[in-house]
């Protein structure tokens, strides 16, 4: 039943494409030469906003230099052609290079500040920007530069603004239809993962710094492009165009459009420009009326037009109430055992030597000491404020050590980030849920499936078929691990609205995308039902079996006797006890700091059976 209606739906989008692309290229020829100016000037503004959306709504980076970049398209391009004798098209060019460049230097300031301090500075250097050009004789000052040749094509002429139409039109198309395949392959999976929460893109190995950098040449690209186009359509460029007026008008085109949605941004551009443009002769009340309905869509509807659709069959399906609940856990699937997982291996997987951690006068670590071998199930456990989360932070390079040395399967890891040790082989869970609630469950476990490095980008530009062959490849891995974790009901849901315990089976399974060598759990079982609680008992023993070592936080000791092979436990950051499980619930330093004479029977650990039995043997010391 779903796939006749699945190529209903694709039937139906691909002929609502096909109308438009025939409404759009009939559309000149209803038009006055008035109308068609003013129609090219909205593509424009739509290539314009693409490069907002993309940095902005994907990406999650504020750019309020959306403008500069446009500028700086456009000037290049009317100095290289008055000044220089170069032809259009070489000019062009040479104006995307700068322009991107000028990108990379905007970015520099997302690498060390985020939020609303990023948007003050990309706001300033566009003031930087706008100044520049009204008082340099380069730029032609408040004057401008006028004189700008008509760029030419074999057979077409572009004086025409009918036929100039034809010509954005293919660029705002294919500049739509790149940013789609960016948005919705590996790439744009990672930025958007980065806008939802850096820490966790960070965990599974997504490039922060580098990502960020891409956002904002992206944004310039297509800045770079528009300005091309305004230089070529006007033939005269001069500061007013780029003035600050006209970047919080573009701002509201991506807001009320919808900044999540590339096609959402196009119709805010299109459908602002004729709205200013209807709206000249009352440019005061205007401005106000932009303003007023930007809040208005911050506060009632923050997705923007493009959301609208979606956000009404959420109220059609809440109101039927009856899609979800066919949807239904499934039991997970074991990893198949590994056989080198089953030799005890006597060399340290990851060991921790005396680390401190300060946090100015409070000391969370003290002198820090644990070695780790391939093949177990350590448990780390303590009251709450004993440094254990502190610890996996600075094992997991969120934290840096004040002293002291972390080191993992023979490299000195002290200093790594993030992103570099979850390529090396290092997942962890949090304690408090960090999943990326605006991407399906299928996409958080696709962004941890993928282990390309963000230098590869140049695939995208260069070598497309690659990106999706690639992509094939971890939708089929992504299938295979949503089946195992029992999750293929729910992989096209939003992992928000799923009950806690399916989203800390995802965290699991998202940890476990990556492959890894070593798996910090941090409380796994923290709002866990028993049910739940032996589940996740045999999903951890699997992971172990398959050749991945796990060390876990948590607070019940039932579960931490019945799993665990050693326990290190913690209190006020140092170590107090290591061990078995029988020898540490025994230790009186643990009983007087942890657990009190009353939870020893508690903690006892349950007579073995199929679920609660002793881990492997061979690996204990």
């Amino acid at each position: 039943m779903k796939l006749p209606g699945f190529r209903g739906v694709r039937t139906f989008r691909a002929g609502s494409l096909a109308a438009v692309a025939l409404v759009l290229w009939l559309l000149p020829y209803g038009l006055d030469g008035y109308a068609i100016h003013v129609v090219d000037i909205a593509l424009i503004y739509a290539v314009l906003a693409i490069g907002m959306g993309l940095a902005m709504g994907v990406s999650g980076q504020i750019n309020l230099a959306q403008v500069a970049f446009f500028g700086v398209g456009a000037y290049v391009v009317a100095i290289l052609t008055t000044d220089s004798g170069y032809g259009f098209w070489a000019a062009a060019v040479l104006a995307l290079l700068a322009t991107v460049a000028t990108g990379l230097l905007v970015g520099v300031p997302a690498l060390r500040m985020q939020s609303h301090y990023l948007g003050i500075v990309t706001l300033g250097l566009a003031l930087g920007f706008i100044n520049w050009i009204t008082n340099a004789s380069i730029t032609g000052g408040a004057d401008g530069i006028s004189g700008i040749p008509q760029p030419t094509l074999p057979g077409i002429d572009l004086s025409s603004e009918y036929l100039y139409y034809y010509l954005e039109l293919a660029v705002c198309a294919l500049g739509l239809a790149f940013g789609l395949f960016v948005v919705r392959t590996s790439l744009g999976r990672r930025l958007r993962a980065m806008r939802d929460d850096p820490l966790a893109a960070a965990a599974v190995g997504a490039e922060i710094p580098l990502l960020r950098m891409t956002a904002f040449v992206l944004a310039s690209l297509y800045g770079g492009l528009a300005g091309v186009l305004y230089a070529g359509l006007i033939r005269y460029v001069a500061p007013e165009t780029f003035s600050i007026g006209n970047m919080f008008i573009l701002l509201a085109m991506v807001i009320i459009g919808g900044r999540r949605s590339l096609a959402g941004c196009v119709v805010g551009a299109v459908g602002l420009t004729l709205i200013r443009e209807w709206l000249s002769d009352f440019s005061t009340y205007a401005q106000l009326g932009y303003g007023v309905v930007v809040v208005l869509m911050v506060v009632f509807a923050p997705t923007g037009l493009a959301g609208v659709p979606g956000r009404v069959r959420e109220f059609v399906n809440r109101r039927r109430g009856h899609a979800e609940n066919r949807a239904e856990l499934r039991p997970f699937q074991p990893y198949g055992e590994s056989e080198p997982a089953r030799v005890a291996d006597d060399r340290p997987l990851l060991e921790v030597r005396r680390v401190t951690k300060d946090f100015r006068g409070l000391r969370a670590l003290a002198e820090v000491s644990l070695t780790v071998l391939p093949g177990e199930i350590r448990g780390i456990v303590g009251p709450n404020g004993s440094g254990k989360t502190t610890l996996f932070n600075v094992i997991s390079g969120f934290y840096r050590a004040t002293s002291g040395q972390v080191a993992f399967a023979g490299h000195t890891t002290t200093t790594a980030r993030p992103y570099a040790l979850s390529h090396l082989g290092i997942a962890r869970t949090f304690q408090n849920l960090r999943l990326f609630n605006l991407l399906t469950v299928r996409e958080n476990l696709l962004v941890a499936l993928d282990r390309t490095r963000t230098h590869a980008i140049w695939r995208y530009a260069l070598w497309q078929p690659g990106v999706i062959g690639q992509e094939r490849q971890l939708r089929d891995e992504a299938t295979e691990l949503l089946d195992r974790f029992g999750l293929a009901d729910f992989a096209e849901a939003a992992p928000g609205s799923l009950p806690y315990g399916i989203q800390r089976r995802i965290e699991i399974a998202r940890a476990m995308a990556s492959r890894p060598r070593l798996l910090l759990l941090d409380e796994p079982a923290a709002g866990l039902n028993g049910e739940e609680m032996q589940q996740l008992a045999r999903i951890v023993r699997s992971i172990r079996d398959s050749g991945t070592t796990v060390v876990l936080i948590e607070h019940n000791m039932g579960l931490v006797m019945s799993l665990c092979e050693r326990v290190t436990v913690l209190s006020g950051g140092a170590v107090i006890a290591e061990g078995s499980p029988a020898e540490v619930v025994a230790t009186p330093e643990v009983i007087e700091a942890y657990l009190g004479d009353s939870a020893l029977a508690d903690a006892s650990p349950a007579p073995p059976t199929e679920d609660t039995a002793p881990a492997r043997k061979e690996t204990t010391r």
